[in-house]
């Protein structure tokens, strides 16, 4: 898994940083060619001659210290994997706040598209334990960054307690998972769906639901990091992974014809959109009046593009779909699994507290075709999008 990937390495100021050289030395000895990005903070523990003689190439320390005059930007683009070991409380909040203090802020900013990032931290136990700290990381693992949380043990000073950088096997390990999951969906196309559709009533009014399409958008991004070329068909005005093709949508005629046109190509489809299952059968030109009275809205079926999909649906695609529901959540989850003929569903009760539309976190189940279940409990939704498409992988790579 390691063999001739380009790895850099960031040390930080910490008292563990003497462990880096051990991460180091099991980075190249698995194949990896190996980059140091050291912090000023970090020399001071551990000198830089030591990670160029371990490493595959010198140690970088300083943006403007260096032959390249924009070292950060070519460190960042070649990387196949950035690993932080030990990660300080300021280089965590400096990544998470997107500040570029030194060559390895800048550098962890400036990583390309796909390329995972794994944080060891290693810190006292009260700064470890502080607000702050455990916010900031908290983002960084909703934006897809791996974080090898740290062990309980013997710190700086004599204190005991948890802070202790995760054993250099452990990184390492998590160094290889991270890889491996960043190509499981190499070569594939993934459309997903986001967001919830508007259906007009008249120009200022709509018939809609609460979906903030954050657990579509948080899809397309895991898709996008584990290799895919990402096409999103979006209600939302969320952030989207770079490099994607985004289709901005409003109705579910839209939607639609969207997911028609991208579909067709499209190794996995995820129907993640709370498609609204009613339209209102006239739509009036002019915005209705109150002193007119109550209208009388005459509702009509939306297209149901989930079904319409699967009957379209080609040998070797898999179709994933979402059931939010609020009561016996398996029950009508396995109808609908059954009924419309997908692969897989994601099913959660959006009455849960934490789950469902408008929250940062989600529980689901994953029920699969073949009868198999995976209850994830409450998390963000970039790991609800994880568990996902492992589930996807899973059975696409059954024999």
């Amino acid at each position: 898994m390691l063999e001739r990937r380009r790895i850099v390495l960031g040390v930080s100021g910490g008292i563990a940083a003497y462990k880096a050289i051990d991460v180091c030395r099991r980075l190249v000895d698995g194949g990896a060619h190996v980059v140091p990005v050291m912090t000023r903070g970090a020399t001071r523990f551990v000198g830089e001659a030591t990670f160029s003689a371990l490493a595959s190439e010198r140690a970088h320390t300083s943006l403007f210290h260096d032959d390249d005059p924009i070292p950060h930007t070519r460190l960042g683009q070649t990387a196949d994997a950035v690993v932080v070991a030990p990660a300080t409380a300021r280089v965590i909040g400096s990544y998470a706040a997107g500040i570029s203090s030194d060559l390895l802020t800048a550098t962890l900013l400036a990583v390309r598209a796909g390329a995972p990032v794994v944080l060891a931290p290693a810190m006292h136990t009260e700064m470890w334990e502080h607000p702050a700290v455990q916010e900031n990381l908290a983002t960084l693992a909703r934006r897809g960054v791996t974080i090898v949380p740290p062990e309980e043990g013997r710190l700086a000073g004599g204190d005991i307690g948890r802070g202790r950088l995760a054993a250099p096997a452990t990184i390492v390990e998590a160094v290889e998972a991270a890889l491996g999951a960043g190509r499981d969906l190499s070569g594939l196309r993934v459309l997903v769906t986001a967001g919830g559709t508007r259906e007009p009533i008249d120009p200022v009014r709509f018939v809609g639901n609460r979906s903030s399409g954050k657990q579509g958008h948080a899809l397309a991004a895991e898709a996008a990091a584990r290799g895919a070329k990402v096409t999103l068909v979006t209600t939302v005005d969320l952030p989207f992974p770079p490099h994607s093709d985004v289709i901005r949508v409003e109705t579910a005629a839209e939607m639609e014809e969207a997911v028609n046109a991208a579909g067709a190509s499209a190794d996995v489809v995820v129907m993640a959109a709370a498609v609204a299952d009613f339209r209102p059968a006239q739509v009036a030109d002019r915005k209705l009046k109150k002193q007119a009275g109550v209208p009388e809205i005459t509702l009509e079926p939306t297209p149901d593009i989930l079904a319409r999909l699967v009957a379209r649906k080609r040998p070797g695609q898999t179709v994933v779909g979402f059931a939010a529901e609020t009561d016996e959540v398996r029950k009508n989850a396995a109808a609908k699994l059954a009924a419309k003929g997908i692969d897989l569903i994601v099913a959660n009760d959006v009455t849960a507290p934490g789950a469902g539309f408008e929250h940062d976190t989600n529980q689901v189940v994953i029920m699969d075709a073949d009868g198999t279940e995976r209850e994830v409990p409450l998390a963000d939704k970039r790991a609800i999008a994880r568990a996902v498409f492992d589930a996807v992988t899973q059975r696409r790579t059954k024999p």
